[in-house]
């Protein structure tokens, strides 16, 4: 026997013992930590005879290995009013698959899938408690992502339709499947921490779902709570900051190949607001109040607003440049930012990563867009919270504009 055959065998063993050990820990199987070991290395030693006998002897191996965990099913649970469940035997198909792709040479693979599987197995209780957690509206929202990313996407022609080169449906929609994921995981995780968030908690969910969404409603709440204005501050800064934590995420995304050409000044930005916000933070004198968030962001209407709101930016900033040059873009990144940072990055940083913009010119659209929109925060604060939540947000928001200028004009 050569050296990579060992080395298969010996992989495909620890992989099946790794399953194995699982379903042995867990309860007992039809299939337990020597039976997984047996399967994965008969899938292995019949990938190795794949080459003489034909692809047919994977698929006999296959039968024989489902017949089998049939009959010892079907043995185990005779006579007994327990329901055997399927997953030990699917694992067991799987894991002997594994062992065929180890053969075969797809070591990573066989590995990756093995771990996963290892993985999923371990999480039964976690996942069935996720699923018992979730209600009529969480699974709605779930599958309108589905609809969104898998339906909907794949249709979509990929070419642009307009006289700048920008407007390309695909890309466009997957933009959008980025957003509604993004603020989709935010609100999935505030359905399940509810009550129990706390200031830092409720100001993070609701920067990653929507922090202008996040500003109207504490500062709502503030005005019929007076009591929960230092709060509301608190909150809604700590959302503002994640804002600069998702411009991040958006850019390494889109156009990872620029991200360190437009990421240091606006990571300084998100330094500065972090610190606020923890000053902030301290001050609140321990008031606590859960979030008030009930907009779905995966809602149908929600995502093609967004989608025709992000294609019109992109096509302005594309046109602007053309007709107007350089200048008039930071208007129309100071007017797009106003109440959605998500348009204004998303297309900068295509713009720059398809060299249609400079670097310099991207990041500094982008960081005037967060302060246009820290502004309309900011208003938006004091005419539906009241002037002592203005108060409390001028502060704040007026060391961030001074500081985001201050990197506007100084930074080389």
């Amino acid at each position: 026997m050569d050296l990579v055959f060992i080395q298969q065998l010996a992989v495909a063993l620890g992989l099946g013992l790794l399953v194995g050990f699982q379903r042995e820990w867990t309860a007992p199987h039809v299939a337990g930590l020597r039976t997984f070991a047996l399967i994965t290395v008969l899938g292995t030693l019949v990938g190795q005879f794949v080459a003489e006998a034909g692809g047919w002897l994977i698929s006999a191996g296959l039968v024989a290995v489902a017949a089998m965990l049939i009959v010892g099913g079907l043995v185990k649970f005779a006579g007994t009013e327990k329901r055997p469940g399927l997953t030990t035997q699917i694992a067991a198909l799987l894991m002997y698959l594994v062992g065929v792709a180890v053969a075969l040479g797809r070591l990573e693979l066989g590995i990756v899938v093995a771990g996963g599987t290892a993985v999923l197995l371990h999480w039964k209780r976690p996942l069935h408690t996720f699923v018992e957690r979730i209600g009529e509206a969480d699974a709605r929202a779930i599958f309108q992502l589905v609809l969104i990313a898998l339906v909907i996407l794949p249709v979509l022609p990929d070419q642009s339709f307009d006289p700048y080169g920008v407007l390309n449906p695909f890309e466009i929609w997957l933009v959008v499947v980025l957003i509604v994921g993004i603020s989709l995981g935010g609100y999935i995780c505030y359905k399940f921490v509810g009550a129990r968030a706390g200031t830092l908690v409720g100001g993070i969910l609701g920067g990653l779902i929507s922090s202008t969404a996040t500003t109207v409603s504490y500062a709502r709440r503030a005005r019929r709570n007076p009591e929960l204005i230092q709060l509301a501050a608190a909150v809604i800064l700590i959302a503002s900051t994640i804002v600069f934590g998702r411009v991040l995420v958006e850019v390494a995304v889109v156009a990872p190949d620029v991200f360190w050409d437009l990421v240091p000044p606006l990571a300084v930005m998100m330094g500065l607001m972090a610190v606020i916000s923890g000053v902030l933070f301290l001050l609140r004198r321990g008031e606590s109040a859960p979030p008030e968030l009930d907009d779905d962001p995966s809602e149908l209407r929600t995502a093609i607003v967004f989608g025709l709101l992000y294609a019109a930016v992109l096509f302005a900033v594309a046109a602007v440049k053309e007709h107007f040059g350089h200048q008039a873009l930071y208007v129309v990144a100071g007017l797009s930012g106003l109440t959605d940072m998500d348009a204004i990055t998303l297309s900068t940083a295509q713009m720059v990563s398809k060299q249609r913009l400079d670097a310099d010119t991207g990041w500094r659209m982008i960081l005037i867009g967060a302060l246009s929109n820290l502004v309309f925060k900011a208003a938006a604060a004091g005419l539906l919270g009241g002037r002592w939540l203005l108060l409390r947000l001028a502060a704040a928001f007026g060391i961030a504009l001074v500081g985001g200028t201050l990197l506007l004009v100084l930074w080389p």
